[in-house]
């Protein structure tokens, strides 16, 4: 185990830092509730994300194996999800005003929308399947999880604070609408590969 672990870390790195539905909300988190109220929304990210991987890993993966319209149902109920959130980031409203009008995701809210976002689920899947073999055992998988809930919190966190840092030039509420209309077709955008590959 310890011989794939760098390629084990570098794995959870790339994919946990490229743009996705996690990182483009979080992006648009910032911008909107600054960084201290993106926290729990990072902390159940990651942690959401590490119990979704090792329940993978104990085989819930198999249940789309045997029942591959499961993986169809879950796939189209996550894009459902994803284009609500998409409306919902493309119409928020002002820093000033979301303080009273709306509120960043709870913990318990990101950690479960880690059950509907498929990019979630691919790299879930893929790294226990490439780096949790069956012959290491409980010891792999949850070295797996664990291994993406170090790695992948400080990668969210930069698109959080990338966000901060994009909420000063958002003052005038035509560039806001304009940053948020763009992260929302980022999100959709994102979407489409796992749209393709499902049907």
């Amino acid at each position: 185990m310890l011989t794939i672990l760098p390629a084990l870390i570098n794995y959870a790195f790339v994919t946990s830092v490229t743009p996705g539905p996690n990182n483009m909300m979080l992006m648009a988190s910032g911008a909107n509730f600054g960084f201290r109220r993106t926290i729990p929304h990072m902390l159940g990210v990651s942690l959401g994300h590490m119990f979704m991987v090792s329940l993978v890993g104990l085989g819930l993966a198999g249940i789309f194996t045997t029942y591959p319209v499961a993986q169809t149902l879950l796939t189209v109920v996550s894009v459902v999800y994803l284009l609500f959130l998409a409306w919902k980031i493309a119409n928020a409203a002002p820093p000033q005003e979301a303080a009273t009008t709306s509120k960043p995701f709870t913990f318990l809210q990101a950690a479960a929308f880690q059950w509907v976002n498929p990019k979630a689920w691919y790299m879930g899947v893929t790294a226990q399947t490439v780096f949790a073999p069956p012959e290491t055992g409980l010891v792999g998988v949850f070295t797996v999880a664990l291994v993406f809930a170090l790695v992948n919190l400080p990668s969210v966190s930069l698109w959080a604070g990338l966000g901060v840092q994009v909420r000063k030039l958002l003052s005038n509420r035509a560039r806001l609408r304009a940053f948020n209309w763009t992260m929302a077709a980022l999100l959709v955008l994102s979407m489409y590969p796992v749209v393709k590959d499902a049907f």
